[in-house]
């Protein structure tokens, strides 16, 4: 009987160590990662299904900051496009990581900025407070195109949360963009997304659940939260998401908002209005040069010469000298280098 159960205490040890240990599964869900990032599940506290994410945590005993990175809009937890790259600056800050899943690619009803989802996010955040040394004063958010909506998303959503976010290139109204794939009144392939998430278009009930899945509607919560949103000046044209959507986003969070028919022709146009202030050349920024930037309260809206792309230099360094309690800081004095990617920029 007892060599029986030793047995059976073996065989369920090696099950448990197979995610690890069998090359198919390892390799399916690290594939790009740096070694050393961990994949864990917890249980939902919304609906108690087991959710996946990608964590890193430096071996010390004092709180450090916690950065959380966003996937994109088509991305899953295992996405490690920009990912690697938020992981790689924590290890060299000695920062916590972690990349939730946030129930995936934006194409079924649990995802695309569900309360499901936004739970997932909280969820991830509390349990990496419950078992790393988390100074709850630093607490960062991250991302681009999908993982800017949800940034977006998060910071009107959860504003206690966050010590800082970085939006870059996100969406901001559902059912604008929606609107904005659709072509000769069939939709393409993100308005295609948007409708299997809603179940259909956003009309009528749908529109309601697009509406309460937009930043717009929850920004203006935001307004205590240093949020620092970022959009090339091509997007939209040369990229999927038009860059009216992070300056109306500003407008939600900002204290003096831009005129909302400006906005318009300013996308239209793509020339700043006359009446918008120039901006000062930003260093961090480098060839992509910042063609309009304005402060507002705790927010500050970046356009700058490029497409649908996240800048690492200027967000992650950004987000360094943000602590919650305090107001914004915007410059950055002296920048850290940026490590684990080709170059400083990605396009998605």
């Amino acid at each position: 009987m007892k060599s029986r159960w030793l047995s059976m205490v073996r065989v369920s040890i090696i099950a448990s160590l197979l995610p690890f240990f069998a090359p198919g599964l390892h390799a399916q869900v690290l594939k790009g990662w740096q070694p050393t990032i961990q994949q864990i599940s917890i249980r939902s506290s919304a609906d108690h299904t087991e959710q996946p994410f990608l964590t890193w945590s430096p071996e010390v005993k004092e709180p450090r900051p916690l950065l959380v990175g966003l996937h994109t809009w088509g991305g899953d937890y295992t996405q490690a496009a920009n990912g690697r790259v938020y992981a790689q600056w924590c290890m060299d800050r000695g920062w916590h990581f972690v990349y939730p899943n946030f129930r995936g690619p934006n194409n079924t009803p649990a995802a695309m900025g569900s309360d499901l989802a936004v739970q997932d996010i909280v969820d991830t955040v509390e349990h990496m407070k419950k078992t790393q040394p988390v100074d709850a004063s630093r607490i960062y958010l991250i991302g681009v195109s999908g993982g800017g909506h949800m940034s977006l998303l998060m910071a009107g959503r959860h504003p206690e949360i966050w010590a800082g976010v970085s939006a870059w290139c996100g969406i901001s109204d559902i059912a604008t963009w929606h609107a904005d794939h659709t072509r000769d009144g069939k939709p393409t392939k993100y308005a295609r997304d948007i409708e299997l998430a809603l179940g259909g278009a956003p009309t009528d009930a749908r529109l309601q659940e697009a509406v309460k899945r937009s930043p717009l509607t929850h920004l203006a919560k935001a307004k205590d939260v240093p949020l620092d949103i970022n959009h090339g000046i091509h997007d939209g044209r040369l990229g999927s998401v038009p860059f009216r959507h992070s300056l109306l986003a500003f407008n939600q969070a900002a204290s003096e908002p831009l005129p909302a028919d400006e906005i318009l022709s300013y996308y239209e146009t793509q020339q700043r209005p006359a009446a918008w202030a120039a901006p000062v050349a930003d260093p961090l920024y480098d060839v992509n040069a910042v063609l309009f930037r304005k402060i507002s309260g705790q927010a500050r809206i970046t356009l700058f010469e490029g497409g649908h792309e996240i800048l690492y230099t200027p967000s992650l360094n950004w987000l360094a000298l943000q602590q919650k309690g305090r107001p914004a800081e915007w410059t950055v004095e002296r920048p850290f280098p940026v490590s684990g990617a080709s170059d400083t920029k990605s396009g998605l």
